[in-house]
């Protein structure tokens, strides 16, 4: 049963694009007549003042428009740059906690569609943006600070880093990671997990879910970890990355407490960090 609402805001003209159109069909059971597709490109005069549309399907919805206000140069970007931040402030006035909450909506919402992204920001730059109007969070009013910070966390560039979420059930997990880091100061994800009924903990199977969903700037991916009888941990932490194009280094797994030999092993994983990092920076 359909709200009043929609129903009274299904008896207006709907100004969309053809994907969204389809979308609200099925959401809101509005008739073919009421809608208006536009294209990609498209400026609609509303009186004094001149709207034109970019289609950028697929930044986080796969409907996804712009809005371009001409005669006042406000860029309306939907999803596109929003920030997790709740603020009287009409304009951003405090580019430290707005970059960072730009930067952790960005990583937990928009990073899986990166590459869409990365090639839809080439439609703004032609554009003369004097306020950029995201949906979610203040409005910018410097509009470079949010583009580059875009164009930085959509690049290719990886930083120097290396990403050890562990869990550690009776301390040998831990023994691992501890030996690792102190032999890297190095660019990859290294997993540390104890074996739990023959595979790994589910703590750390979902941190490697969430790598697979967000998709985050990762060459490496290694796996550490202790047990104490068989399992089949490294095929399932490596499952939810296979869509991933990253190079998984042979993991280093051992029977109960590391000894000197199992250390040795963690030194020879950071040894092979390292080089692969240094080839990367050839």
């Amino acid at each position: 049963m359909i709200p009043a609402i929609l129903k009274e805001y299904a008896k207006a003209k709907v100004l969309t694009n053809e994907k969204c159109a389809g979308i609200l069909k099925d959401l809101l059971q509005i008739p073919d007549q009421r809608f208006e597709i536009i294209k990609d490109g498209d400026a609609v005069d509303i009186g004094g003042r001149t709207l034109k549309f970019l289609i950028t399907l697929w930044i986080h919805w796969p409907e996804t428009m712009l809005t371009y206000l001409e005669e006042d140069r406000i860029l309306f970007t939907c999803d596109l740059f929003g920030s997790h931040l709740a603020t009287s402030d009409l304009f951003v006035n405090d580019l430290r906690k707005t970059y960072l909450s730009a930067k952790r909506y960005y990583a937990e919402i928009m990073m899986p569609f990166r590459n869409h992204i990365k090639r839809h920001l080439s439609k703004i730059e032609p554009l003369d943006i004097e306020i950029i109007a995201p949906s979610h969070g203040p409005l910018y009013d410097r509009v470079e600070f949010i583009i580059d910070a875009y164009k930085d966390w959509t690049s290719d560039r990886v930083k120097n880093e290396v990403v050890i979420p562990y869990v550690s059930m009776h301390s040998s997990t831990m023994v691992m990671v501890d030996h690792l880091i102190k032999r890297l100061i190095a660019a990859g994800i290294i997993v540390g997990t104890p074996t739990v009924l023959a595979g790994p903990h589910p703590l750390a199977l979902y941190a490697t879910y969430l790598v697979g969903a967000l998709r985050p700037k990762v060459r490496y991916i290694s796996v550490i970890g202790s047990y104490s009888w068989g399992g089949r941990t490294t095929e399932i932490l490596t499952g939810p990355i296979k869509n991933l194009k990253v190079e998984v280094i042979e993991p280093v797994l051992v029977k109960g407490m590391p000894g000197d030999g199992d250390l040795k092993r963690i030194d020879d994983l950071a040894h092979e960090i390292k080089r692969r990092y240094e080839r990367l920076e050839v």
